[in-house]
């Protein structure tokens, strides 16, 4: 085995990846010298960024592995498939920006930003009074005023930020006009992009812009370039527009305390990316020795492991949640001092969140591997291995583990949606992360109260399902062509 880690070394591709990711190191270390500020590294960032670490070196080892790159290339050549992972990777790029986490230096202020608070403080300052409804010059609640001869009335008071520029009569006009501006902005950026993929894409495979054009236009290239380029498109101009729009207006409106809904809305991507990715990650180990050593050794081996699963599964999921999550809390009561600001003890609650949904959601892929095992230690090139004395260990890691991988492929990403809608469930019953974690299942539970008044609060619960329901729909519709490309058994189904 090692001496297997030191000839793949000893290659330039495993040199540059290697590389890359000691550049991504020095820079996530070193960028505080470069911008004037001090870096906070929250449990949850590093464990973010080990995970990006490990998704790119799976990525360069699958480019060298035929038979796990041929299935990679049939997900993509899937147009939906496509069209889903550039919505993915919007969402995991805003929710990189926000685990980038730093304070300002020169202040006293225990304030923590990130990088996704500092590129929306446009945004983010501008609060109001109250609620306010998506695109409104004026609160959703009415307040006491006097008039000129002091008698007393109540009215909606103006907005301190939304429409402050424009008069009543100028309010539609103005949202039509700088949607029409902001839609030709958006257009001329769109355009940018597509064309610099063109050139570069021309420049790449030695042909003419014309000739990249009119392939893409046909289709007929390797991947379907046509698909993903219109998603770039459409979400270019719908999130131009809204951040534009935001710079006047709430586009999404905004909650009890005068928080912009959609700066809010994009705060929870991480939460969201956390729970579906952090908990994998968690999973994973438990369910792959666990499964492949109680498939491959039987015996008592196949027992013990049987019996942790078996007695696992009688607890109820949601009271060991709560077992856990009082127990950190109290934890965080009695150690206060480890935890000197809110959201480092907010990002301790997610993370053993995260733990917590790992330990209770590996059973069912430990399942799945066991039978797997079971099948695979009966194969003849496994039975040869043993007879000419290889080690279990070698075996395992060498025959049997990548076997199995497709079926720990599949289960991840069809997993990942569930988490993510766990989260939501988990909020709205109390028992999710921290009230003061933003997130949607934490909006959702506020929404349900705000449903209640008279007229309805309706724009946060809409905003937070928009949102949600895009992510685990591309989540969804990704895992679909990744189970086609993957499973042996859909194959020969068309």
């Amino acid at each position: 085995m090692a001496q297997d880690i030191i000839r793949l070394l000893k290659q330039r591709y495993w040199q540059n990846v290697i590389l890359l990711l000691a550049a991504m190191l020095i820079v996530y270390l070193s960028y505080p010298l470069f911008f004037n500020v001090q870096a906070e590294y929250l449990n949850t960032d590093i464990l973010i960024f080990f995970l990006l670490s490990v998704f790119i070196v799976f990525i360069a080892y699958i480019r060298k592995q035929p038979h796990l790159s041929e299935p990679w290339k049939q997900v993509f050549k899937n147009k939906i498939a496509m069209s889903s992972a550039v919505v993915l990777c919007f969402f995991v790029v805003v929710g990189l920006m926000d685990s980038v986490h730093f304070r300002k230096s020169g202040t006293h202020s225990l304030e923590m930003l990130s990088v996704l608070d500092v590129s929306l403080e446009y945004i983010n300052k501008r609060t109001e009074k109250t609620y306010s409804a998506p695109f409104a010059i004026y609160s959703y609640a009415k307040e006491n005023f006097s008039n000129d001869k002091g008698v007393k009335y109540r009215d909606y008071p103006r907005l301190k930020y939304a429409g402050s520029h424009i008069k009543e009569a100028e309010h539609t006009s103005d949202i039509l006009k700088k949607s029409l501006l902001s839609i030709l902005v958006g257009s001329a950026l769109a355009g940018f992009v597509v064309v610099l993929f063109v050139l570069i894409f021309s420049y790449k495979h030695s042909l003419t812009f014309k000739e990249t054009v009119k392939c893409i236009m046909d289709n007929s290239l390797e991947f379907p370039w046509k698909v993903a380029l219109l998603s770039i498109v459409v979400l270019i101009l719908l999130f131009n527009w809204l951040f534009y729009m935001s710079a006047y207006y709430h586009v999404m409106g905004t909650d009890k305390v005068g928080q912009d809904v959609f700066y809010l809305t994009l705060k929870s991507i991480r939460t969201g990316l956390v729970i579906g990715t952090l908990t994998t990650l968690i999973m994973l180990p438990f369910a792959i020795a666990l499964g492949v050593m109680a498939g491959y050794f039987k015996g008592w081996v196949d027992d013990v492991i049987q019996y942790i699963y078996t007695t696992l599964n009688s607890i109820p999921g949601i009271l060991l949640i709560v077992a856990v999550m009082l127990a950190i809390d109290v934890y965080i009561e009695n150690h206060q001092a480890l935890f000197s600001t809110a959201v480092q003890r907010a990002d301790i609650k997610l993370l053993a969140l995260c733990g917590v949904l790992g330990i209770t959601s590996w059973t069912g892929l430990c399942r799945l591997l066991r039978g797997e095992a079971f099948k695979l230690r009966e194969l003849e090139y496994i039975q040869a291995a043993t007879a000419l004395g290889v080690s279990h260990f070698r075996i395992i890691v060498s025959h049997i583990v990548p076997n199995v991988m497709h079926i720990v492929l599949i289960v991840v990403v069809l997993d990942f949606s569930g988490l993510v809608l766990a989260e939501a469930v988990l909020a709205y019953i109390g028992v999710g992360v921290d009230p003061s974690t933003i997130s949607w299942g934490n909006m959702i539970n506020s929404a349900r109260f705000e449903l209640a008044r008279e007229p309805a609060v309706w724009w946060s619960l809409l905003a937070a399902f928009s949102f949600m329901f895009a992510l685990v729909l591309a989540a969804n519709l990704f895992a679909d062509a990744i189970r086609d490309a993957f499973d042996p058994r859909m194959q020969g189904v068309k």
